[in-house]
């Protein structure tokens, strides 16, 4: 049987030749693309793919948060991240989201294809120079000490930070996460509050250093 891949990643032309590689793999194909984070969980839940490869930074809804949200609704699909981002926020992040690879965009495809299987077979992969920096991490304790804002935030407020610094405002976060303006404002005080910010723009310059969105165009 075919190990059914899902495709997420803001770039089409990344999309498309993903696509184009993985399909001339014995036993894989592509099921389906997404754009943004929030795209790809509904895809996953309606697809039920095995594999899902995800980049980190993603608009709407990234990587890191699509990631947790697949892997606690859908047990079955596994997720591994390909990104530009080698920041040990980033790697470490997208592993405890529960990603099963860690990859970086400028590794070959026959490693890629390696992950899959993998990955798919129930494993773990991580390039080798990601594995190098999560076991010196864990040696040296920094991804237990640091506070990040996933461990400040909850899930929801992760995913209204991002839109407020996407600059959407209350009520358009409202209609796009069918809540209440009432709702989205409780959030963002209470966002403001935890981070001991005042301003949107000071939420927007945390965003942005956490990796939650990039300044890309």
């Amino acid at each position: 049987m075919n190990v059914r891949i899902l495709l997420a990643d803001d770039h089409k032309i990344v999309r498309d030749g993903l696509r184009t590689l993985i399909e001339k793999e014995v036993g894989m194909e592509v099921v389906g693309e997404a754009e943004n984070g929030r795209r790809t969980v509904k895809l996953a839940e309606k697809l039920l793919p095995n594999v899902v490869i995800m980049d980190v930074t993603m608009p709407d809804m990234n990587g890191i948060e699509a990631t947790r949200k697949i892997v606690t609704t859908i047990p079955g699909t596994r997720v591994i991240a390909l990104t530009m981002h080698s920041d040990r926020r980033f790697v470490l992040g997208m592993l405890e989201a529960g990603a099963s690879g860690y990859l970086l965009k400028d590794c070959a495809f026959a490693e890629l294809a390696t992950a899959i299987r993998q990955v798919a077979a129930g494993n773990t992969y991580l390039s080798p120079r990601i594995a190098d920096m999560v076991v010196k991490g864990y040696l040296n304790k920094e991804s237990r000490s640091s506070q990040t804002v996933r461990s400040l935030l909850t899930g929801r407020e992760c995913e209204i930070l991002q839109l407020l610094a996407e600059g959407l405002a209350a009520k358009e976060i409202a209609g796009h996460l069918y809540l209440s303006i009432k709702t989205v404002e409780t959030h963002r005080r209470n966002i403001m509050q935890k981070l001991s910010m005042r301003s949107v723009a000071e939420l927007t310059k945390y965003a942005v250093r956490e990796g939650l969105v990039t300044l890309e165009a």
